[in-house]
């Protein structure tokens, strides 16, 4: 069920949709420098549940159109929108991972919480993932720079070598491949714009307030990308939100401990 919706006059995005008779509806934002396929160990068990799996391929990366330019979190949030609209989604569960997670918080804030009646956040990289003088967690400025000359000098090599922090359990080498080959589908200028994002005035502690809907926050605490204490201020910061801690987690929790996520996103949705 893939199909293209056009978010500008020149650029379109690819749609993941399966089990889209369903009521109950889950829209997956993914996380850099994947695609929805990040999400398939969701989108094998979910719809058998019941759930209608929505997955975005951002531009620029997956099978999505990939320009020059519009990787900031506005023109990605009003990318969502255009989505949202084409689609007539209502009372939906927007479901971001990573920088994925961070564009959801955005889309919240940008745009009213439309058609969103909850959230859910998994190792979202927010309110910043980056440290900063009044925010002494994340990483340092210095590990961003450096993923950033590694996708114009080496990206392959970059990506083995951020591949090697994303999971913490054992991964084979057969999955380490498959999970290479998601980030080199995407363009290297749009790998390097997102995570220049990062540096910039990419920031979300004003975003987090505006969010009323029940927000469900997953978080590995061995996640080496986004560090724990960023779950700590996404709950600090959202009024109505649950922090569940993934004990045997990475960064790629949704993997880690897949059945866990499924398991406490369903509940949550059944709330």
């Amino acid at each position: 069920m893939g199909y293209y919706i056009k978010v500008e006059s020149d650029v379109k995005l690819y749609i993941e949709d399966v089990n889209p008779r369903a009521n109950k509806t889950i829209l997956f934002l993914h996380g850099w420098p994947g695609s929805h396929k990040l999400f398939e160990y969701q989108f094998d068990q979910l719809p058998k549940r019941g759930y209608r799996c929505i997955g975005i391929d951002q531009r620029g990366f997956g099978e999505s159109d990939k320009p020059y330019s519009g990787y900031n979190y506005d023109r990605l949030s009003d990318d969502v929108r255009c989505v949202v609209e084409t689609l007539s989604l209502r009372n939906f569960t927007l479901a971001g991972h990573s920088t994925g997670g961070a564009i959801a918080i955005r889309y919240m804030a940008r745009h009213k919480q439309y058609g969103v009646n909850k959230l859910a956040l998994f190792a979202a990289a927010a309110p910043s993932l980056i440290k900063r003088s009044y925010f002494p967690f994340g990483l340092s400025k210095d590990a961003v720079e450096d993923i950033i000359k590694g996708t114009y000098e080496d990206r392959p090599k970059m990506l083995r070598q951020f591949g090697d922090t994303f999971f913490y359990k054992y991964i084979t080498e057969p999955f380490s491949d498959w999970f290479f080959n998601l980030g080199l589908q995407a363009a290297g200028w749009a790998t390097a714009e997102v995570a220049k994002t990062w540096l910039g005035e990419e920031e979300l502690f004003s975003d987090l307030k505006k969010i009323t809907v029940p927000t469900l926050i997953l978080h590995g605490i061995h996640d080496k990308v986004c560090l724990f204490p960023l779950a700590e201020a996404q709950k600090r910061g959202i009024k109505n939100s649950k922090l569940v801690r993934f004990e045997e987690s990475g960064h790629g929790l949704f993997y880690d401990e897949k059945d866990r996520l499924n398991s406490e996103l369903m509940k949550f949705i059944e709330r």
